[in-house]
């Protein structure tokens, strides 16, 4: 019997990050990362200068998807991140830009 660690069970992670990340491609980045990594949700500009995304997959793919998200594409500038993980509701067939 394999040990189960946790890391592959589905999860949802919720993030906002503030920052210069609108006018940057940071949507088309996050979307991009996202589908790469075979995971599900949505993307979308909140305000003038927040980008707010929640994805679902298996928790190991998320949390580097997490670290990608703070990090953004090179001509953006993530000035703060929040993290809050939830429980999946397997809602989403894809990742999308809202």
């Amino acid at each position: 019997m394999l040990p189960v660690d946790g890391m592959n069970e589905t999860a949802r992670v919720h993030i906002w990050v503030t920052g210069r990340v609108q006018g940057v491609g940071f949507r088309a980045f996050v979307q991009q990362s996202a589908l790469l990594s075979g995971l599900r949700g949505w993307v979308r500009n909140v305000g003038y200068d927040q980008v707010e995304t929640v994805a679902e997959g298996p928790r190991s793919v998320l949390e580097r998807f997490v670290e990608t998200v703070q990090t953004g594409p090179r001509v953006s500038r993530v000035d703060h991140s929040r993290v809050e993980w939830e429980p999946p509701t397997g809602e989403f067939v894809t990742f999308s830009i809202r």
